[in-house]
């Protein structure tokens, strides 16, 4: 069934990069949250990255693992190239390091060692589907 920007409610955003942002929204007909990745096209055209941006496509969309994100949909705007991928709660890593206890960045060896298993997983189930991925 063909999705399209009207299927979704956007929020607030959750970060930024090089061609574009990702924001949580929420699908109109389920309730279901997401992260949407919006690809702007004048961007990606103007740095070469539209190659790129296939090949993380297919990625997401082959993947299927608790520990990486996975692809629910993707489709096109006159402007953004939109990628709605489930969403993680919890924030990012860099968050957890530097923002949680400013005065005490970083966190205690148990912690370290629970973040590098569930990205060691990540990494090899990547590595299991014969995948090398940034």
């Amino acid at each position: 069934q063909p999705v399209n920007a009207d299927a979704f409610v956007d929020f607030r955003v959750l970060g930024k990069g090089g061609f574009g942002e990702v924001c949580a929204c929420q699908r109109r007909a389920t309730g279901k949250m997401y992260a949407n990745k919006r690809l702007n096209k004048k961007r990606l055209k103007k740095r070469k990255g539209y190659e790129a941006a296939l090949v993380e496509k297919r990625i997401l969309a082959r993947v299927h693992s608790r520990f990486i994100v996975s692809l629910a949909c993707a489709f096109q705007t006159k402007t953004d190239l939109c990628l709605v991928m489930t969403i993680m709660n919890g924030g990012d890593l860099r968050y957890h390091i530097y923002n949680v206890d400013e005065e005490n960045p970083g966190f205690a060896e148990p912690r370290a060692v629970f973040y590098t298993a569930q990205i060691l997983l990540g990494l090899e189930h990547l590595h299991q589907h014969r995948i090398v991925y940034r």
